[in-house]
């Protein structure tokens, strides 16, 4: 901004304006002006504004000291600069004291010393013009102010029928809304509710309100309870549905909850939106996937058996080139099977037609195996996995094939992403009766955002090319953790790797089972 400022310099010596002149412009300064005669100055400055003005205190026509009493009367926001010999000092300190110049400069000057007042000369021009434009703005806020004051009842009395207007407006909204909005209080008992609510439940209003919101709309995974509730953060419910006794059917809906304070008591107002359609147009677009994929699982195995017997030779001799482009093929066969697997199985989760067979087992000895089986992708990247538990055996009860794949899939994950860094933690701890497990890499790290929607559906993980999966690995890990009732979630900041942890409620069982 100071090298878009306009510089005007007046001295008797065109050798000194010159060289001024092209100092300031080596600098940057595109906006400078010269005179040789301060009284020309003068005239220049009834028409034209500047920021900054150096002026000689000897000239002929007026001395440094009158020239600036003139100047700063036509423009009293410029700063002032005079350039003096050594034995003007006692000149120079009466000008700062009458006029108030910003500095004087002793000839001959330093070319940097210079530069150096010229720049905080116009930073002081700089702020004496916002001073006055804050100043301004403060006399038209106070006037503004005496105007409001002046004419509050008028104004309070717009803004009530404002107020009024906006209130109908809204009703009306609220009446001929599509989606039901439920008013219920902290003991979710219903307080008001709209039309749309009335037809989705098959009850009149009156019918609605005080009954438990909860009881009328479930979910077969959990119960909803007060604990859930929070005061100052939003609730969206998925794999709800809404019962209709009239009908004696069940809607599926999604729930929108918001927190209402109202004269320091919380109330909560819940959007309620049928999703019947988009339910069944889902159903169709996964029984499309679940037989697409289960189709293609037949042609890939039988590929990849094929290339497994022109690879042990049972079907002839191969060279070098032949085996290395086998290899190629049968390892793009087995990935392209995996999605083919993971896809069904994200298929039977999010259907609902996934059943755990739970047993009791030593999570300690399963985490051993499957640190075992991720050894060759360790080593080959350099990674030490290292089991931090307590000594002994830890049983629990849950489906321990799941289970498995959960873990292989966060120790996997924790491997590609260990960066810079040469070992995986596995935590395993207990909490009561709750189980804790814990993986720890030390990679490039997740941010508030990308951890945000890292287990949703086909999540590629960060905007930082993280991952290059699919993104159902940790989409399926979180439905296998929340149908044992458990919680999966991830703590991450950039740069400081990331930490994956499950928690698995009420699952440690002390009886060991001996077969």
């Amino acid at each position: 901004m100071d090298k878009q400022s306009k510089i005007l310099i007046v001295d008797d010596e065109q050798m000194v304006t010159k060289t001024l002149d092209m100092l300031l412009g080596l600098e940057g300064f595109s906006y400078v002006t010269t005179y040789n005669n301060p009284i020309d100055a003068l005239e220049w400055l009834k028409d034209n504004e500047v920021d900054l003005i150096i002026s000689d205190f000897y000239m002929p026509q007026l001395n440094g000291i009158d020239f600036f009493t003139k100047a700063i009367k036509l423009q009293k926001d410029v700063s002032t600069i005079l350039l003096t010999g050594y034995a003007d000092k006692e000149n120079a300190i009466r000008a700062i004291n009458e006029i108030g110049i910003f500095k004087y400069i002793e000839k001959p000057w330093d070319n940097d010393n210079l530069i150096i007042n010229i720049k905080n000369a116009l930073t002081q021009t700089r702020l004496k013009k916002e001073l006055k434009e804050k100043i301004e703005q403060l006399q038209i806020a106070n006037e503004k102010l005496e105007n409001y004051s002046k004419n509050l009842e008028e104004t309070v009395r717009l803004r009530t029928l404002e107020l009024s207007k906006a209130n109908s407006k809204l009703n009306a909204i609220i009446t001929n809304c599509a989606d039901g909005i439920i008013l219920f209080d902290n003991n979710l008992r219903i307080i008001d509710t709209n039309q749309a609510s009335v037809s989705l439940f098959g009850q009149n209003k009156k019918q609605l309100v005080s009954k438990n919101f909860f009881e009328l709309v479930v979910s077969e995974k959990r119960q909803f309870l007060k604990s859930d509730l929070n005061s100052k953060k939003s609730l969206f419910l998925r794999n709800y549905y809404l019962i209709n006794y009239e009908k004696d059917a069940k809607i599926p809906v999604e729930i929108s909850i918001a927190p209402v304070v109202d004269e320091d008591k919380n109330f909560y107002v819940a959007v309620i939106r049928d999703v019947t359609y988009q339910k069944e147009t889902e159903r169709l677009r996964d029984d499309f996937i679940a037989t697409l994929t289960h189709d293609l699982r037949t042609p890939l195995l039988a590929t990849i058996s094929g290339l497994d017997f022109v690879l042990d030779k049972s079907l002839g001799d191969v060279n070098e080139k032949q085996q290395n482009l086998f290899c190629a093929m049968k390892k793009s066969s087995e990935d392209m099977l995996g999605l083919v697997n993971a896809l069904l199985e994200v298929y039977r989760y999010d259907s609902g037609k996934i059943y755990l067979c739970k047993t009791n087992f030593d999570i300690k000895k399963l985490a051993l195996e499957c640190i075992d089986e991720l050894k060759p992708l360790s080593q080959k990247a350099n990674i030490e996995l290292k089991l931090e538990t307590e000594e002994g055996e830890l049983f629990i009860n849950a489906d321990k094939n799941e289970i498995r794949r959960v873990l292989i899939n966060l120790i996997g994950n924790a491997i590609k992403h260990s960066q810079k860094s040469d070992r995986v933690d596995i935590k395993i701890n207990k909490k009561e009766k709750d189980l804790i497990v814990d993986i720890i890499d030390y990679g490039i790290g997740l941010s508030k955002e990308d951890c945000e929607k890292l287990f949703n559906r086909f999540s590629q993980g960060t905007n930082q090319k993280r991952s290059s999966s699919t993104g159902l690995g940790l989409y399926l890990s979180r439905q296998i953790i929340e149908a044992h009732n458990g919680r999966i979630h991830v703590d991450s900041a950039l740069n400081k790797g990331a930490k994956f942890s499950f928690e698995l409620k009420n699952s440690i069982n002390d009886c060991k089972v001996i077969l």
